[in-house]
């Protein structure tokens, strides 16, 4: 209660202030932000609907989509909203709520995308036993701790963050509420919290890294075994999608991670932060209806649907 008492409010003051510029940015901001909804809620709807993928890899998908959904949420409307209507103030608990659902989102699609190279390991090196291993019941349970493990993991995390008093200085120089922008308006102990923080975000990812490794490592010795050609690009095909979103996700999120505590922007510091808030959500659902045929071939089959249904009509 004390820290409320002391700064009610943060200043965001990532984007310029020059209206022509900050409607610039409100409208690219709002094309992405409508691009990455409509295709995530399509490949949901799609895999929801089409009995053909009602299958442990395109149930985690989807989880992955509506993950896609929320993370992207947390950060962009709130800074279309500021830049349209030339505020840029977030409350305080506004910047808490956005630094927990940051970290519990990005955290849970680390998660996921963990769990989804298991299921294409377990597809590929032990396709007999797949059905066995990735039961339905599994698959659902393995998702509620993904999700459970992720929001208790955000607590912690906020919690250190925000348990340090927070000082009379309120600007913050990004888009949203940025850990290490955060972190430097925290007291004396910054570096205790700095700590703390850094080490559980880094045995975390480390983790979930090695582990993907481990599973793609075992894929591709599979997959080299195949003495059939087609066989080989077949599989390697179900796996590209998602090992395409995965180095997006880590190669943004860790030039994120290695950004220093400032009190300050620089146009680097910008684009970092947008490539790893917007970029997943926003290419995620096109790498995946562009590279997997199967969600080309149910999106083909819903536009039939569609057609038929007005043909009908008329």
């Amino acid at each position: 209660m004390d820290n409320l008492t002391e700064v009610t409010e943060f200043l965001l003051m990532g984007f310029s202030d020059i209206c022509e510029l900050q409607i610039l940015h409100a409208g690219l901001f709002l094309l992405i932000y409508l691009t990455a909804v409509v295709w995530n809620v399509l490949i949901m709807i799609i895999i929801t609907f089409d009995q053909y993928l009602h299958r442990p890899m395109y149930f985690f998908l989807k989880n992955l989509s509506f993950l896609d959904l929320c993370y992207v949420s947390v950060t962009v409307p709130k800074s279309i909203h500021s830049s349209l209507t030339h505020s840029n103030s977030i409350s305080y608990l506004g910047c808490v709520a956005q630094v927990y659902f940051f970290f519990a989102f990005a955290s849970a699609e680390l998660a996921f995308l963990t769990v989804m190279s298991y299921d294409r390991y377990v597809a590929v090196c032990h396709p007999l036993q797949y059905e066995a291993i990735m039961t339905s019941e599994k698959c659902h349970h393995i998702a509620a701790i993904a999700w459970l493990s992720c929001f208790i993991y955000a607590s912690v995390h906020t919690g250190n963050i925000f348990w340090e008093p927070i000082s009379r200085y309120r600007k913050i120089h990004q888009f949203f509420c940025d850990i290490s922008h955060v972190l430097a308006l925290v007291s004396h102990e910054v570096f205790f919290a700095e700590f703390v923080s850094l080490a559980l975000s880094s045995c975390f990812v480390l983790v979930c890294f090695v582990l993907m490794i481990i599973s793609y490592i075992q894929i591709f010795l599979t997959v080299l075994r195949i003495p059939s050609v087609e066989s080989r690009a077949k599989a390697f095909s179900t796996c590209s999608p998602q090992l395409i979103v995965i180095m997006l996700f880590l190669t943004t999120g860790l030039f994120g991670a290695l950004g220093p505590i400032a009190k300050t922007s620089s146009i680097q510091d910008l684009v970092i932060a947008v490539a790893y808030t917007v970029l997943p959500p926003f290419l995620n659902p096109i790498i995946y209806s562009l590279r997997n045929k199967e969600i080309k071939a149910a999106i083909w089959r819903i536009f039939e649907k569609i057609n038929s249904l007005q043909i009908r009509n008329n």
